[in-house]
């Protein structure tokens, strides 16, 4: 479930919303059907002293991260692989030392000796060249219980009507025949079971986003969490605001396209939101612990800088990860350590990340001003490095499938 920000990218990539939802914990199938391709492409191991400053990276927002992934690992089938397209991170079991040993941590010193002693960095590499990180946060928006203009814009409730099956969403009519989900402007047009209301650009950012806090008159806050989607394409309403001359370079950012949206009239601002087809529905529930994010993909509460969306059709949830990138938010050139939690529309290729910076307006502000490329390890346990590699060997003195042993 973002989104989600730097710059361009505030609409061009940054929707993380299939993860931001209170769906079931990930399912770790215990007999995966992994092809043989999957294994193709085994990362290969590097030292710790490979890794940008990770002498000096602030080890403890993914490490907090990586004890609620440990969590999950604990609650699934030992021999369950965390991913059948990405097989090379290993098993469970594989894991449940390694989550075991980071009891013994107790400051930032421990905390890289334990995970040099646990872990090997393995570097992920794009075959096009291509790499990006984004970053995204959770909003507050101004919100009511019933329409009260301007915020009188429905935040949609997921409908009893969309059925999701084999990765594609169907509209079941009223004959119990299905169809493609509608897009965006004629499910507005139709009409939506409104949870709450806000402002129409609110609204529209909050389904970019994917989740967000609702603050209401009272002083209470609920979370906006995400639940559907049409399973339409995501488009960027940046990009096309930009193609029709509506704003400058220095507006494609949510800042400036809301500005932009205040002083057109409101017929052209809801031209510009439907120029996205993609449409988002959502859950409310309490806000909770005001300190933890929403739940992403992997189902665990997301750590503001230790949590990151990734593409799953390349890597394994929960696992941890090495990132470094520029973030001029953050100080400018910056390494850290984060937890594969999330993941989104907009998130594709094997080194793409959207890093989680939190809730409200600062981290807002600095979400925004990442949008660079980078590089990006994958941590993984030393006994899961040592079977890939002698499985690279297999592979390349024998070449052909590889028959796997449990």
């Amino acid at each position: 479930m973002a989104l989600l920000a730097g710059a361009l990218l505030v609409l061009s990539g940054c929707e993380t919303s299939p993860p931001r939802q209170t769906a079931p914990q990930p399912v770790l199938q215990t007999q995966p059907d992994i092809p043989p391709e999957a294994w193709n492409q085994i990362p290969e191991p590097v030292a710790f002293d490979a890794l940008p400053n990770w002498q000096t990276a602030d080890l403890a927002p993914g490490l907090a991260a990586l004890r609620r992934s440990c969590e999950v690992f604990n609650s699934r089938g030992a021999q369950s692989y965390l991913s059948t397209n990405a097989p090379w991170a290993g098993r469970v079991d594989d894991w449940l030392p390694a989550c075991a040993a980071l009891d013994v941590i107790a400051d930032q010193n421990s905390a890289r000796a334990v995970m040099q002693a646990l872990f090997v960095p393995v570097e992920i590499v794009s075959p096009t060249g291509v790499t990006r990180f984004t970053g995204y946060f959770v909003p507050t928006y101004e919100a009511r219980l019933r329409p009260d203009p301007p915020l009188s814009e429905p935040i949609p409730g997921r409908p009893g009507d969309l059925v999701s099956s084999s990765g594609k969403v169907y509209q079941t009519l009223p004959n119990g025949t299905r169809r493609e989900y509608p897009i965006r402007a004629e499910i507005t047009r139709q009409g939506v079971r409104a949870l709450a209301y806000a402002h129409p650009a609110d609204v529209f950012f909050l389904q970019i986003q994917g989740s967000g806090r609702l603050l209401l008159p009272d002083g209470r806050t609920l979370r906006a969490v995400y639940a559907a989607n049409n399973g339409q394409p995501f488009r960027s309403t940046a990009t096309w605001l930009l193609e029709r001359g509506w704003i400058t370079r220095g507006e494609a950012s949510m800042q400036g396209i809301r500005a932009w949206m205040d002083r057109t009239s409101p017929a052209r601002a809801r031209e510009a939101m439907n120029a996205n087809p993609r449409f988002v529905f959502f859950d409310l529930e309490p806000e909770g612990d005001p300190r933890l994010g929403p739940k992403g993909s992997f189902a665990v509460p997301l750590t503001p800088l230790g949590s990151m969306a990734v593409d799953l059709q390349y890597h394994a949830g929960g696992v941890p990860m090495f990132v470094q990138t520029q973030a001029p938010g953050l100080g400018g050139d910056w390494s850290g350590m984060v937890v594969a939690q999330d993941t989104g529309g907009a998130i594709k290729g094997p080194v793409r990340g959207d890093l989680y910076f939190g809730t409200g307006p600062q981290a807002g502000a600095s979400a925004d001003t990442v949008n660079a490329p980078g590089r990006l390890w994958v941590l993984l346990p030393r006994e899961v490095a040592e079977r890939n590699r002698l499985r690279t060997a297999e592979q390349r003195s024998n070449p052909g499938p590889i028959v796997l042993s449990p």
